[in-house]
């Protein structure tokens, strides 16, 4: 027994929430839901852990299709089925930060609509978080995701250019497929502003960051994601990853400055020794090193402050304070 353990209480069963974000799920949806259904019985883990799912919080993002029907359909049929209507379409991750807002479990799920997460893998990502004492697990794909190879491409040098703008946060990791400690995800639901990348504000608060090995499997639909959407989805991941684009202003600024300052130190150099240089090539060389480099290093400046005002305005927070994490479901652990 571990010694954030109590005698009794793994065997309470940790409740989920599972979070579907439904844009164009007429098709998908029903299936999915029979998948999750078994889940909904008190199970045990590979590990050994008690879970139950409590209810499933399909999200209606006002998509083209007919899922608003399926989703009332699925509700009278199932009691643990509690839809989050949206009055207009907002995208996957408001979509999701609703769902995640409207739960009551222990933990919440997210997973898409079109049947590549398999619900199976839940178990899993619970054991993962339990196994690493971590409040974010994200699902890690043992195969290629179900999609072309120039997106899979896409994908990955997008969320390495995120990884070195953040200083270090691991973006390679994200994955909509993710398990998030209910508390942790509703006050990042609670705070997060408009515009604000999930896996980013989640990155903010979160403790320990693990991942779970799953398998992705074929859509049963076409991706509803577009080029233009893609790249929308990419720049908001960098607008909130944080002021480190905007402080790299600050310093190409400085190096504009160094560079003019050298090369004027060795023009004067050359005129003294003798060497050939143009009349009034000099000065105007200088002055327009040395003039961008002031001006891109006061841009910068005021970029810092654009960055700390952007913080504020996405809602970034100072901290947040959570429960003792012995008394959660983090501090329910099997023998």
């Amino acid at each position: 027994m571990s010694a954030t353990e109590e005698p009794g209480r793994a065997d309470e069963p940790h409740r989920l929430s599972l979070v579907i974000p439904v844009y164009q799920g007429e098709k998908t949806l029903e299936a999915l839901v029979a998948e999750i259904e078994r889940l909904t019985v008190p199970f045990r883990t590979a590990a050994g852990h008690l879970a139950v799912v409590d209810e499933v919080l399909p999200v209606y993002d006002n998509g083209p299709d007919d899922s608003a029907r399926v989703i009332r359909e699925l509700a009278r049929k199932h009691e643990f089925v509690r839809p989050v209507w949206l009055s207009r379409n907002f995208g996957q991750h408001p979509a999701t930060l609703a769902g995640m807002a409207s739960s009551g479990g222990d933990w919440i799920v997210t997973l898409d609509e079109d049947g590549q997460h398999d619900p199976g893998d839940i178990g899993s990502l619970l054991d993962a978080a339990l196994a690493a004492d971590a409040s974010v697990v994200y699902g890690r794909p043992t195969n290629s995701p179900p999609h072309g190879a120039l997106r899979n491409a896409a994908s990955r040098g997008s969320k390495v250019v995120v990884r070195s703008l953040t200083g270090g946060t691991d973006a390679t990791v994200y994955q909509s497929f993710r398990l998030v400690l209910g508390e942790i995800g509703r006050s990042v639901a609670a705070y997060a502003g408009p515009g604000v990348y999930l896996d980013v504000a989640l990155g903010w608060v979160a403790g320990r960051v693990a991942q779970a090995p799953v398998t992705l499997r074929a859509e049963d639909r076409e991706s509803g994601y577009r080029l233009r959407s893609l790249l929308s989805h990419f720049w908001r991941m960098v607008l909130s990853s944080g002021t480190r684009a905007l402080r790299a202003v600050s310093v190409t600024g400085v190096a504009f400055a160094i560079l003019g300052i050298a090369f004027a130190l060795y023009l004067l150099v050359s005129r003294l020794v003798g060497g050939p240089v143009a009349e009034g090539w000099t000065s105007t060389i200088v002055v327009l090193l040395v003039g961008t480099g002031a001006i891109l290093f006061a841009l910068g400046i005021v970029a810092e402050y654009v960055g700390v005002a952007v913080n504020m305005a996405i809602g970034k927070p100072p901290y947040l304070i959570v429960g003792d994490p012995a008394d959660g479901p983090l501090g329910r652990r099997q023998r």
